[in-house]
């Protein structure tokens, strides 16, 4: 015969293990990963071809067999494919909002794809690596082989955030087949701004330059260097290797037409959709969003203009200016964040869950 004592004692540890399993099924899992990409080891910086990356699987992957769509997430390069759940508590922030039916159950993959002076800008380079070419070829396939996802476009999704919404628009333009839904938060790269692009590089910087190292002596500079290293390369030009689209010949700032004009067309967006029309058009759901008081009023313009290009070109999508502005985060922060109440519901409506 049970005495009473150990009855109760049996019945605790049982709602124990109840209680814990509940909390494992209701809780997500933060899983840290490399990839090594021979795609990239052909590059000239120092770029290095093991890639870490962080996957996110929400509650219930562990003691389930579901299989769940997958956002790929390219966050800003200068806060790391980490930040958003360590300083932004991006985690909890899911499992808030498929605890609120904000969307389904999801995986979330955050990979870094930086170079030494912030962005890939989401390329094939030989100076910098054939960052397509890891991201479709290397990234994609590992994780539909590493995990339980739904693998067909339908059920994939594309978000980033500042020059990493800049690639989201990049990958879904040219991988239709593989992407479904894209959202760019706050584009940046994506057109003309008010002010002429050369006028941000400190080209006399760029002429005296002996090392890569000697690039990083203001903001703007290594910015505008990533972007002529992945649009404007040549292998033979060390140690910056590329062509850049102006020079300074006895003091003043001489644009090469051909330059800018090679540049205008790799690089911004805006010259890309109608090379790509029609793939956008085949996307499921689109949709970029930026704050109105961004005190870089050329990404306000810019993403003005994509709309209205969009518009022309008739593809569908979805364009909201919000007020806020660049310091801060209204995307991760506060509980009015953007993820929760646009993004989130944004996938939820349109991928396959």
């Amino acid at each position: 015969m049970i005495r009473a004592p150990r009855i109760f004692a049996l019945a605790f540890v049982f709602l124990f293990l109840v209680s814990a399993s509940s909390f494992a099924a209701d809780s997500g899992t933060l899983v840290d990963r490399e990839i090594h990409s021979d795609n990239l080891t052909h590059n000239l910086i120092g770029v290095d071809p093991t890639r870490k990356l962080t996957i996110y699987l929400p509650p219930g992957y562990n003691i389930s067999t579901q299989r769940y769509p997958v956002l790929y997430f390219l966050p800003n390069p200068f806060g790391g494919h980490r930040n958003i759940f360590d300083q932004h508590h991006a985690a909890e922030l899911f499992e808030r909002a498929i605890a609120a039916n904000q969307i389904g159950k999801f995986i979330l993959v955050s990979v870094d794809m930086r170079t030494p002076f912030g962005s890939t800008w989401y390329v094939n380079s030989p100076v910098t690596g054939n960052w397509q070419d890891f991201f479709i070829r290397d990234l994609v396939p590992y994780i539909d082989a590493n995990f339980r996802t739904l693998a067909t476009r339908n059920s994939r999704g594309l978000l980033g955030d500042y020059i990493g919404g800049y690639g989201a628009l990049r990958f879904g333009m040219e991988y239709p087949n593989i992407f479904s839904v894209v959202y760019a938060m706050h584009p940046v790269g994506i057109g003309s701004g008010v002010q002429m692009l050369v006028s941000r590089p400190n080209w006399s910087t760029i002429a005296n330059a002996k090392s890569l190292s000697d690039l990083n002596s203001d903001g703007f500079t290594p910015i505008f260097a990533s972007m002529f290293q992945a649009d404007l390369p040549d292998p033979a030009k060390a140690p910056l290797y590329f062509d850049p689209p102006a020079h300074l010949i006895n003091g003043k700032l001489v644009i090469d037409s051909a330059q800018m004009a090679r540049l205008r067309e790799n690089l911004f967006i805006e010259s890309l959709i109608p090379r790509y029309a029609d793939n956008l058009k085949s996307l499921r759901a689109l949709k970029i969003d930026w704050p109105r008081s961004d005190g870089i009023w050329d990404h306000v313009y810019a993403n003005e203009a994509l709309t209205y290009k969009l518009n022309e070109f008739g593809i569908v999508h979805e364009a909201e200016e919000f007020n806020g502005t660049w310091g801060g985060d209204p995307y991760w922060d506060g509980s009015d964040n953007r993820v929760y109440n646009e993004v989130l519901p944004f996938f939820r409506n349109h991928l396959d869950f």
